[in-house]
């Protein structure tokens, strides 16, 4: 277990550190700044390397809302979930705090939203409470039937975490502008305590519905695939 918690607090740093660095650190420059396409592959770049790095040690959750997801989809022990949520947490904040100290050491540095995850006037495009939950629901529960399906044992091997990938930067094209996007509530842990105030006012809606859909996405997959043959019959 202790390799396993290790690995996904590894590879939940690198999610964070990666994805919300790519924001903080290189989307700000007018002219040189990778916008939010960049920012959305960076994402789904953090995912695929490290589930290739440590995906066989730990399974590769890197996120509480796969972890609940993979354990409402038979696929993850109910009495393990409570440790790959704490190291997952902490890693993404040890991400953010690490973040921090190399955004601070820019002169005039302001935290600003530091990447963190929001509704109403703190989303980037002005969406609202309802649009958030139904985003990071919905979101959600698709990157758990990407995960369920793409690591079936009938699957092509070895191509699991491109799909993955990929599907978790599709995620961000869709909804970078509703809410950040989250549908990680650890990453949206780090950079909030770090925000403090709003952000942490409305963190409750990035662990709530994250989870949620996770969890639909987990059972939906989980019934999808019982019994179903290789020809999908």
């Amino acid at each position: 277990m202790i390799k396993r918690v290790a690995a996904e607090f590894l590879g939940t740093f690198w999610l964070t550190f990666g994805g919300c660095g790519s924001a903080v650190l290189a989307a700000a420059f007018p002219d040189l700044g990778i916008g939010f396409v960049g920012v959305a592959l960076a994402f789904g770049l953090t995912v695929l390397t490290m589930a290739y790095a440590v995906g066989h040690i730990s399974g590769g959750h890197f996120n509480p809302a796969v972890t609940a997801g993979l354990c409402a989809g038979g696929r993850f022990a109910p009495a393990d979930v409570l440790p790959y949520w704490i190291a997952q947490t902490v890693g993404a904040i040890a991400a953010a705090a690490t973040l921090y100290v190399i955004a601070s050491g820019k002169a005039g540095f302001e935290i600003g939203g530091f990447a963190a995850n929001g509704y109403g006037e703190h989303s980037p495009g002005g969406y609202g409470m309802t649009a958030a939950l139904v985003a990071e629901f919905v979101l959600s529960a698709f990157f758990l039937a990407i995960i369920m399906g793409s690591t079936d044992a009938r699957a092509p091997a070895g191509f699991a975490p491109i799909a993955i990938g990929l599907g978790l930067t599709l995620i961000h094209l869709i909804s970078i502008p509703v809410t950040n996007t989250s549908v990680n509530p650890a990453r949206s842990t780090g950079p909030a305590l770090f925000v403090g105030d709003w952000a942490l006012a409305q963190l409750w809606l990035f662990w709530a519905a994250p989870i949620a859909g996770g969890v639909f996405g987990g059972a939906i997959g989980r019934w999808l695939l019982a019994g179903a043959d290789a020809k999908g019959r």
